[in-house]
Parts: structure tokens; C-alpha cells; sequence
């Protein structure tokens, strides 16, 4: 009989700065959905398996890691860890089945993001902040949300194509990229190494 397995170790340090520092090991995601608390305006820096991934801006001040497909059940091996503190953390996801597996992680709808993904589709929506993703292979879409809103923008990709109707962008091809500044507050930056990217 499996029984499911459940790693959680919580560190709640006073650093110097009177900041609270934690520390999150989650397994067996599907019978114990990852939450931990991350307030909106934050820094969270992701590190990606292979698979197929959405990043969504909610409406709490938490962030989620919840799974679906038909290959949930596999994924009793499927790890999630979060370091940092409620302004700024690092979280990696790795393990589990990589097909018939969609990984959702809902944030703060006000969050600066930073992921790298090897591998699959990756998503990132309804998120306001800067926004920094790299993927190797594969399709990365991003909702930009207003195109105003960014003081400098970045995309490229190495093999493959870019759509960005925002920005006024299309390319296709080999070594295509485009860059763009202007008067908002945030920045973003887009790269994908052989793939498609949308911007929209």
C-alpha cells in the first residue's frame, strides 16, 4: 500500500534585519497541496522541472502548488521547496511524472518573477511586476498585461518565433529579438532557446 509522504520543515529564524526566514520541503503534492504565506509586492525566483507549468497572480497573499492531469496520482515523488522570507524566496520544483502533469502556482497578483524552466510550457498570468523567464525548449506565453506599464523589454529566441502584439513585435526565424523602453516601473525580460514565445 503506498503511503503517502508528507516532508515539511519549518525554520523561523529572526535575522538581523527582523526579517523571518522559512523554510518549506513539501512531498506528495497531490494529497498535500503546497501554501505558504509571501506578502504582494514581493521577489520570488523559480526553479523549474520540465513539464508543463502556470504561474497565475491571485488574489491572497500566499503562494499555492497545486496539480492536475492524469498523471497526478504518479507524483507522490514530486518535491517542492521554498527558502527566503515573506518578501523575497527562491522556489524549486522538481521530481514527478513530466507528461499528463500541469503544475499550477498561484502568487500575489503584485509579484516580481524570475524562472528558468529547462523543458515544456510555461505560462506566467494576471501577474503585475517585473517579470524575468528563460526557457531552453519549448512554448513560453506570458500575459504583459498593459505594455505601458514596463520601462524596458527584452525578448529573444534562438530557433523559433516571437509574438508580441503589445509591443508591435513579430518575428520568426533563427537569432530573432527585439527590444523596447519606455516610462513604466517595471522591467521584462523573455528568452527561449529553441521555441515559440508570446508575448500578449
Amino acid at each position: 500500500m503506498r503511503i503517502p509522504f508528507l516532508l515539511a520543515s519549518v525554520l523561523a529564524l529572526a535575522a538581523a534585519s527582523g526579517t523571518a526566514q522559512t523554510k518549506l520541503d513539501v512531498k506528495d503534492i497531490e494529497n498535500h497541496p503546497f501554501t505558504a504565506d509571501f506578502h504582494s509586492g514581493g521577489k520570488l525566483r523559480m526553479s523549474l522541472r520540465s513539464g508543463d507549468f502556470r504561474v497565475v497572480g491571485g488574489v491572497e497573499n500566499k503562494i499555492t502548488v497545486r496539480i492536475t492531469g492524469r498523471n497526478a496520482y504518479r507524483a507522490s515523488d514530486m518535491r517542492v521547496q521554498l527558502e527566503g522570507s515573506n518578501n523575497s524566496a527562491d522556489l524549486t520544483v522538481s521530481g514527478g511524472p513530466k507528461n499528463d502533469l500541469e503544475v499550477t502556482i498561484e502568487v500575489p497578483k503584485k509579484t516580481g518573477l524570475y524562472v528558468r524552466m529547462s523543458a515544456g510550457n510555461l505560462e506566467l498570468q494576471h501577474v503585475i511586476g517585473d517579470k524575468d523567464a528563460e526557457l531552453h525548449a519549448g512554448e513560453l506565453i506570458i500575459d504583459v498585461g498593459d505594455a505601458s506599464d514596463y520601462s524596458r523589454v527584452d525578448a529573444s529566441v534562438y530557433s523559433g518565433g516571437i509574438e508580441a502584439n503589445p509591443f508591435g513585435e513579430s518575428h520568426g526565424g533563427l537569432f530573432r529579438s527585439f527590444h523596447k523602453e519606455g516610462n513604466g516601473r517595471y522591467h521584462l525580460h523573455a528568452h527561449v532557446g529553441a521555441g515559440d514565445l508570446t508575448l500578449q
